[in-house]
């Protein structure tokens, strides 16, 4: 399997946990893994013959949070032409608001309109219904790294 850029976008620390999980069980796999915090990522354009995976919380109305958000205006912004990018994307919310997982969404659609393609389903996690976030994002994990595999090999 292709190399996995890991990126993480947190308030208080949970989708950073929850992607230091999964950076560890693609380890695992021994699959290779570079997990960026939200201060590498300056200039970071993700390379298209690697997979890309973003785990990210929701903070006010449906914000970005402010460690990640940066990297996400310079993305809009510059609008890289991605067409064989492949990524994933793990979303934290709360569904007692209208904005549930709102900053996975943008980022997922933000990808989308630079030409990349989603594997799997963009995973939303509900504060509100689970207290360990990385063991519903583990579970996921497996299905979205079967999917590549079984993608790569069509």
């Amino acid at each position: 399997m292709r190399k996995v850029n890991l990126v993480y976008g947190t308030v208080y620390g949970n989708a950073q946990f929850v992607a230091e999980t999964l950076q560890e069980e693609l380890l695992a796999k021994d699959i290779q893994v570079t997990l960026m915090t939200p201060e590498t990522l300056n200039g970071f354009v993700p390379p298209e013959d690697e997979l890309l995976l973003v785990v990210t919380s929701t903070t006010g109305q449906g914000d970005l949070p402010d460690d990640i958000s940066p990297w996400f205006e310079t993305l809009r912004g510059e609008a890289p032409y991605l067409p064989k990018l492949e990524y994933g994307v793990v979303a934290l919310g709360d569904s007692s608001y209208e904005t549930f997982c709102f900053a996975g969404i943008r980022f997922d659609e933000l990808l989308t309109e630079l030409g990349g393609t989603r594997i799997g389903e963009l995973l939303k996690i509900d504060a509100c219904e689970t207290m360990e976030p990385e063991v519903e994002a583990k579970a996921w994990l497996t299905q979205w790294t079967q999917l590549i595999n079984d993608h790569a090999a069509d």
